[in-house]
């Protein structure tokens, strides 16, 4: 049985924390854990998800198990009757409160022993593929997940495939190729053989609309990786990027960071171009995704497919000239001698001194994870493209690092509310240089618009945006 164990590090020498592990969450798997009820509870909330599933739009599971485990351990017991209005019925002031304070008895409960509350980062259906593919790739696939990891993440997959047979953006999403086509890869590298139903529908999705020659360019990117795809295939993603002088319009730096931490490793391997070992497996990937052999697909046409469930936005004009004259003219210079190594390889080399050190000043968790930052980035962090983050609030735990405007501003009211409360039931209140610290940060945050954005001061410039809006599509 699964157990969720708060404020570990797992007794792992390679993880380490700033704040003792406070806010970490991990499952782990107990053979002898629970009582048979507690079993016959479990199973029972699983399958009521699965017939929940698409008669109710249910797509969420409410953390009813992690739920189930602290209700237990804590003995709770809702001693407080819950309160009930009739149509037209004025509330009142007892109605209100008994309401207020049965919430707050089952919050108290649910509240982990570091004092946050678990939660399932519910949502994307993309994540698990990539870490499967490197794992894979690596050869520790064994060694990384045990039998029950996989029993799991089997079940997550199969539990948030659509009627159609594919998976969505999220879980609540339609299907489309990106997510059909990760999904399907991740069930075969689990074990699950192509005969299986649920696999039969979701490669019909795939073939019915051409292969996956139309999977969007992160998608792309990945399969070219795994040797599904051929780099050709891909757009080009030049790490020299990295080497221009950051005044230009088309430098990372202007890009918003989400973005510029996914192109920063995209870039490397795009440079790097590489590619799993041909296995007879990878041969079966390739006959069961492509609609025609894997020699006589048109890898140049392929750059521009897009599924027409993925494209949101169709491509500018200038985009696909930029990419095409990238393709056709800079690529067959860099990849070849002397260019290769004057000038590809130096941009590699750069490259992953920017990897190493979001790498280190994240602690490894990096900006898609997501408690006070007492500190900035170490080291000449604004030659890493970051900015400043001494007095910000994260999504999550400390370790994270990165500064978000919206966490700071919420966590700083908070904590000005807890000001206003005697000590000796909310603790010793927080010094005044930690509110001037998020004032500060928030503050510099600000763009030259006067809006403030989420992560960063906006850096690209607004006639970029006026000319991509006006731009013909393709």
């Amino acid at each position: 049985m699964w157990r969720l164990k708060v404020g570990d590090g797992g007794n792992d020498p390679y993880i380490y924390s700033m704040n003792n592990f406070v806010g970490r969450q991990i499952w782990e798997f107990d053979p002898n854990a629970g009582t048979p009820e507690e079993r016959v509870e479990v199973e029972r909330l699983r399958q009521n998800f699965i017939n929940k599933r698409h008669k109710e739009n249910s797509f969420l599971s409410a953390d009813l198990l992690w739920r189930l485990q602290f209700l237990r351990e804590k003995k709770f017991k809702q001693s407080i009757p819950q309160e009930k209005v009739e149509d037209g019925e004025e509330i009142s002031y007892e109605k209100a409160s008994n309401a207020m304070r049965r919430g707050a008895y089952f919050l108290a409960a649910i509240q982990a022993s570091d004092g946050h509350w678990p939660s399932e980062t519910s949502g994307p259906l993309f994540y698990m593929c990539p870490m499967l593919i490197c794992i894979y790739v690596m050869g520790i696939m064994d060694t990384i997940l045990s039998p029950e990891h996989k029993k799991e993440m089997l079940r997550y997959i199969y539990n948030h495939q659509n009627e159609d047979g594919g998976w969505g953006l999220h879980v609540g999403g339609h299907s489309n190729m990106f997510c059909t086509t990760f999904n399907y890869i991740s069930l075969r590298l689990l074990g699950e053989g192509p005969e299986v139903e649920q696999l039969f529908r979701s490669r019909n999705w795939i073939r019915h609309r051409g292969g996956v020659t139309s999977i969007p360019s992160w998608g792309k990117t990945w399969l070219s990786i795994l040797n599904v795809f051929d780099w050709s295939g891909s757009n080009p993603m030049p790490p020299e990027y990295w080497m221009l002088p950051t005044w230009l319009p088309i430098h990372p730096l202007n890009m918003m960071c989400y973005t510029r931490i996914t192109y920063m490793p995209m870039s490397y391997l795009y440079g790097k171009r590489f590619q799993a070992p041909l296995t007879s497996f990878i041969l079966q990937l390739r006959d069961e995704l492509h609609t025609q052999p894997y020699c006589q697909i048109n890898w140049k046409k392929a750059r521009h497919m897009c599924a027409m469930e993925d494209l949101y936005f169709p491509h500018p004009f200038v985009q696909d000239l930029l990419w095409d004259t990238l393709y056709l003219l800079t690529e067959p210079l860099l990849t070849r001698w002397p260019f290769n190594k004057l000038i590809r390889q130096k941009a590699l080399n750069e490259t992953m001194r920017h990897i190493h050190y979001e790498d280190e000043n994240s602690r490894y968790i990096t900006i898609g994870c997501v408690e006070k930052v007492r500190n900035n980035p170490s080291g000449d962090y604004k030659s890493m493209f970051r900015y400043m983050s001494k007095g910000s609030w994260t999504f999550s735990d400390c370790d994270h690092g990165w500064q978000l405007s919206d966490c700071t501003a919420e966590n700083l009211k908070c904590c000005l509310l807890l000001s206003l409360l005697p000590p000796e039931i909310v603790g010793k209140k927080m010094e005044p240089e930690r509110f001037y610290d998020a004032v500060n940060v928030i503050l510099n945050l600000q763009s030259k618009n006067g809006g403030i954005p989420a992560w960063e001061p906006a850096s690209s410039y607004y006639w970029m945006e006026v000319y991509e809006k006006y731009l013909p599509s393709t």
